[in-house]
């Protein structure tokens, strides 16, 4: 179990992350937050990258601030903007960085090509990195994150620049790593979590304002979300008056789909909630991309 307790991160007069307090637990965390939230420096820290300016951080019950090197043994980290050597085939660069985290290379070797083979990526392993698509240097970065077969698993914003088929591969990726460890998953964009999600923290502003399982969240959104069928040239009215979590042109006019606590048209009508809707009824913002 992986705690952190009235965990704040200033830089200078910005509060990043303001007094929140999480446990995560195995299964897939979904962090999910517009930009600007505090999203990565909580990742940051999680990795030992950063540290807090106040407040702790637990795993297993130990402050991970006084020993870093008991979480870092454990911690599988792929950031936003991971870098790869476009010289390098997939191969060496694995045990290039099972050499950086100081992994016995004779399993590491043994482990590279394991893991090449559960990724999919077996057939690529001498090929040069610099010509595989994002989504095979996803799969490459997540390998190099598991070397160590890590208890905890911390991916940041992973999915940007994917193809929809690249994302949906790697979502069932992340779905079969789950079962034995901690996996958080930081992204905008709540189609990525939606199906994997064991647990949803939601950020905004440095706040934490929810740390719930997706079913609650949704529960806590019903009776929230209507739907109503409104002239072409008022869609920018609405918008402006109203969270407008989806919209599509049809025949009969744009099909809106409102969050609001109250009927926000005479002629809308009640409808079950999504996790997006739930999202944005919480942050109020319109950042989340299908």
């Amino acid at each position: 179990m992986l705690t952190v307790e009235n965990l704040t991160k200033k830089y200078g007069n910005k509060v990043a992350i303001d007094s929140i307090n999480i446990t995560f637990k195995k299964g897939v965390t979904g962090l999910l937050g517009p930009n600007g939230a505090g999203k990565s420096t909580l990742m940051r820290i999680l990795s030992t990258i950063d540290q807090p300016t106040s407040g702790n951080t637990f795993f297993e019950g130990h402050d991970i601030s006084k020993k870093p090197n008991d979480l870092r043994c454990v911690l599988g980290y792929l950031p936003q903007d991971f870098g790869i050597y476009p010289n390098m085939s997939a191969t060496e660069f694995l045990e290039y960085m099972a050499a950086m985290k100081n992994l016995n290379m004779r399993t590491a070797r043994k482990r590279i090509k394991d893991l090449l083979i559960s990724l999919n990526l077996s057939d690529t392993g001498k090929k040069y990195l610099g010509s595989f698509s994002g989504g095979m240097k996803q799969r490459v970065g997540i390998a190099q994150a598991l070397l160590n077969d890590p208890k905890i698993l911390i991916i940041d914003e992973p999915t940007v620049g994917l193809d929809p088929e690249e994302r949906i591969q790697f979502r069932s990726l992340l779905a079969s790593l789950a079962a034995d460890r901690i996996i958080i998953l930081s992204t905008h964009i709540v189609s990525d979590i939606e199906s994997i999600a064991t647990n949803i923290v939601v950020m905004d502003k440095g706040k934490l304002l929810a740390s719930t399982a997706p079913e609650q969240l949704i529960q806590e959104t019903n009776g929230k979300v209507w739907n109503s069928i409104i002239p072409v040239n008022k869609l920018d009215e609405i918008q402006r008056k109203f969270i407008v979590s989806n919209s599509a042109q049809r025949t009969d006019g744009i099909h809106v789909r409102i969050v609001s606590e109250n009927k926000p048209l005479l002629n809308a009508s009640q409808t079950y909630p999504t996790l997006e809707d739930a999202y944005l009824g919480l942050t109020g913002k319109m950042e989340v991309l299908a």
